[in-house]
């Protein structure tokens, strides 16, 4: 009888052992996990972007900081604002290797029916950043702010032109739209013209257009050079920073409406609970380190971190805003 106990006792105890690696070794939700090889970060667009640059600078510091120990490497993949590399992204479901930064686009783009994907395909790990639209004009324009453009706006809104490097129902399109609906525009009428191909601002400067929509950060060297004014920015309080500190604010001019162009990190779908939990974490460190406090200040981001929970509920939140806006401009799927 003794000798059964034992030989049971050393069965429990293997069994004991045995499950006990399985939950540590990361193959299961309620283990630990870290990368044995390089992580890809993928930049839904071509170089030099707001997506292209948050992913490369996280790369970089990541690296750099030692936050992450295994290499990690940017790859563009541009097309349909976005849809290309999500598409590809979602083919390597519960990859714990692939992750892609993403900001509005993600909500608007499936909502306009030109993805088949949307943000609850996907698993959200972050949020780290805050950028803003800017609305700017030729620097001889006959408006010297917000309010004399959207006036003339209210009598003729299909008489002025509004440029901007997304696709209709898309960002630069809605974070526009948004301002003109709160100061009493006929947003049904507004020309909006698309120029995805880097020539926005060329049409601006050759008077083919009169408005540019647009990022901040994408103003500043025009405005440097005497070429463009920015008549508004869609942030809650004025920038700080060289010239970002000189650009008025949309609610200032007394219109009651902000944009954010928030920007964090996804995974694919089905992601482990232990890569989540270890992408959130260094995230979390990411967004707390110096070196990425020097990076928001060079260019010019707001601070905007979000955990997996966070970002879900406001990720919905933010859907359902859009979809009334592309809802009302026919735009919808």
């Amino acid at each position: 009888m003794k000798k059964i106990v034992t030989v049971f006792s050393v069965f429990m105890l293997l069994f004991i052992t045995a499950c006990s690696s399985d939950t540590t070794s990361g193959n299961g939700s309620g283990g630990s996990w870290e990368p044995e090889k390089p992580i890809e970060l993928v930049a839904p667009a071509g170089a030099g972007g707001g997506w292209d640059t948050t992913a490369r600078m996280a790369a970089k510091v990541f690296e750099e900081e030692g936050i992450i120990d295994q290499g990690i490497g940017v790859v563009n993949k541009p097309g349909g604002g976005g849809a290309v590399a999500w598409a590809y992204i979602h083919s390597l479901k519960d990859s714990p290797y692939n992750l892609f930064v993403t900001s509005p686009p993600m909500l608007l783009v499936p909502l306009n029916g030109q993805s088949e994907f949307d943000f609850k395909d996907f698993t959200p790990i972050a949020n780290l950043i805050a950028d803003y639209a800017a609305i700017a004009v030729r620097a001889d324009a006959k408006w010297n702010n917000l309010n004399e453009l959207l006036e003339d706006m209210k009598k003729d809104p299909s008489s002025i032109s509004v440029v901007g490097a997304s696709a209709p129902g898309s960002m630069d399109h809605i974070q526009f739209v948004k301002v003109a609906k709160a100061a009493g525009v006929d947003i049904t009428k507004i020309k909006y013209v698309s120029d995805q191909d880097g020539g926005a601002l060329t049409q601006l400067l050759n008077g083919n257009v009169q408005v540019y929509s647009t990022g901040v950060a994408e103003t500043v060297e025009q405005v440097k050079a005497g070429k463009i004014k920015v008549l508004g920015v869609t942030s809650e309080e004025r920038l700080q920073g060289e010239v970002l500190e000189d650009f008025p604010t949309v609610k200032e001019q007394g219109i009651d409406a902000t944009f954010i162009n928030w920007r964090g990190f996804f995974g694919p779908p089905d992601m482990d609970e232990a890569a989540l939990a270890y992408y959130e974490e260094k995230f979390k460190e990411l967004n707390d380190s110096e070196a990425w406090a020097e990076i928001r200040k060079q260019y010019g981001w707001s601070e905007m971190y979000m955990n997996h929970e966070e970002y879900v509920k406001f990720l919905a939140e933010e859907s359902d805003a859009m979809k009334a806006l592309l809802d009302e401009l026919g735009l919808g799927k």
